[in-house]
């Protein structure tokens, strides 16, 4: 396995092994004593699967607030997705940077997103399965979001006219989103 650190600190790329015969393969898309070694110790409570059927479905930029934070290792099982990330702790020496990631059921890659993140992928290729494991369960009333277009992250997003939710459509600009997130700290 191989982990390696982001140009966001605490965003680690994760690179199983994988072993492949004509067969097919075999991979261990997570092993909570391998995890640990590389100074990875949350306790993943929930799993969470999502389909998105067409190229262009744009999910996010999410994240929950305190004390109901989550940590995500996201990965890919059919399909492609740009994956991006946003610092939201305050003295960060990152704070608002994001970073985007290609994760696809080919190149078998995870991402682990800290609390104190926004995530949001989108969809390169129809029928995308994203599969997540969280550190805490969903919290409805802790649920925040940064708009997928803030012209102060400029994200270079793979789709001019994504595919959104209703609630995508509405969260405000990363200036007026609330969060209390700060730099070394939970």
């Amino acid at each position: 396995m191989n982990i390696s650190q982001t140009r966001l600190k605490d965003v680690l790329l994760v690179e199983a092994a994988v072993y492949g015969d004509q067969r097919g393969f075999f991979m261990e898309s997570y092993n909570q004593e391998l995890f640990a070694k590389y100074g990875i110790h949350h306790t993943f409570v929930q799993d969470n699967h999502s389909l998105s059927a067409e190229a262009g479905v744009l999910r996010g930029l999410h994240y929950q607030l305190q004390p109901k934070a989550q940590t995500k290792l996201v990965r890919v099982t059919a399909g492609a997705i740009y994956d991006v990330v946003v610092d939201l702790r305050a003295g960060s020496p990152t704070f608002g940077m994001w970073q985007g990631f290609i994760l696809s059921a080919a190149n078998k890659r995870q991402l682990l997103v800290p609390r104190g993140f926004a995530h949001g992928f989108c969809t390169l290729v129809p029928n995308c399965e994203v599969q997540y494991k969280v550190d805490a369960p969903y919290s409805p009333e802790h649920d925040r979001g940064i708009a997928w277009d803030d012209p102060q992250l400029a994200i270079d997003w793979p789709a001019a006219r994504p595919i959104l939710s209703d609630k995508d459509r509405k969260h405000p600009p990363l200036s007026g989103a609330e969060h209390h997130f700060t730099y070394g700290g939970e």
